[in-house]
């Protein structure tokens, strides 16, 4: 199997400045699924334990001269350390800007998978290596990698993608995720657990309680996307908590329980900078979902690409 590219200058910035920050919070490793068109970095697809985490590019949208090559339809996917290759991202872009001189062929960012034998080994191992070509030299990173996934465990990451693209039948755009974070972080100090109701109204409700106590707030009338309907007006009177209830009887909401924690470490997605940020649960209270959209400029173009980060708890 082979890879190489060169990652672009709009595709260091996004991984540098906007997506790697974000994912590094969602976990120390990730799987790195490169495909004939697509990069995914996948966190916790196979273990189905805590957040799952979904980020998706287009080649173009990172890389430039994209060459892949593998007996399993070009699919290659490996484990790798997020703090590794961002540390290995943030050093390149300061070589190059050191190297900058040399004229802007001069100082590409090339990235590409190999095979070597460090030291006081006897087999060669799997990295993921950078080579950043100033004008009088060159500097190699290595970042070490899991071997790559057999063709079986492929399929297995393919399939859990695959099951992981199934949207909410309703979703609500959250405006203000500081605000929403604000809530959670006071909410962490009485229990673990967080039950969520979304409504078609456009309703999101979060609330945690104990025997003692019980905390929550809502956010009501946000933008819908997907099924919607008109709340009734003879309740708008009621508490948030019967007002969900009632809504969830009539089939006009969802809810689900997740872990706070889990809910917590999800809003750290705000450090890609998303331009809109969605919430869904999946029917039979399946999941709790969120969706982080982005607008991406198009290079030598006025119009912008579609982005997506997402969560699922």
């Amino acid at each position: 199997m082979k890879f190489k590219a060169f990652l672009t200058e709009n595709g260091v910035n996004l991984l540098e400045r906007r997506f790697l920050p974000a994912l590094d919070k969602m976990g120390k490793i990730c799987h790195l699924f490169l495909t004939r068109d697509h990069a995914f970095f996948l966190h916790n697809l196979l273990s189905g334990d805590g957040i799952q985490c979904i980020a998706q590019f287009h080649k173009e949208t990172l890389f430039d001269d994209y060459r892949i090559s593998s007996q399993n339809e070009d699919r290659i996917a490996f484990a790798i350390d997020i703090s590794i290759l961002q540390r290995a991202v943030r050093s390149s872009v300061s070589i190059c800007s050191e190297f900058g001189g040399g004229g802007s062929t001069a100082n590409r960012l090339q990235i590409k998978l190999v095979k070597k034998l460090p030291p006081n080994c006897t087999q060669p191992m799997p990295f993921l290596t950078f080579e950043t070509k100033g004008y009088k030299s060159a500097v190699i990173q290595d970042i070490p990698i899991s071997k790559p996934l057999s063709r079986a465990q492929v399929l297995e990451l393919q399939t859990a993608l695959d099951m992981a693209q199934d949207l909410p039948q309703t979703l609500v755009q959250v405006p203000d995720l500081n605000q929403l974070q604000n809530y959670i972080d006071r909410m962490k100090h009485v229990g673990d657990l967080l039950n969520v109701f979304i409504s078609k109204y456009g309703d999101l409700h979060v609330q945690v309680s104990t025997t003692l106590i019980r905390l929550g707030t809502e956010f009501r009338k946000l933008p819908v996307i997907g099924e919607q309907a008109v709340a009734p007006s003879d309740e708008q009177h009621l508490s948030a908590q019967s007002r969900s209830e009632r809504a969830f009887l009539r089939g006009d909401a969802q809810s689900v329980q997740v872990s706070v924690k889990h809910f917590s470490k999800s809003l750290q997605c705000h450090l890609a900078k998303p331009d809109c940020a969605f919430y869904g649960i999946l029917p039979q209270s399946a999941c709790l979902t969120v969706i982080f959209q982005f607008f991406v400029p198009v290079a030598g173009s006025s119009s912008f690409e579609l982005k997506f980060l997402k969560a699922v708890l």
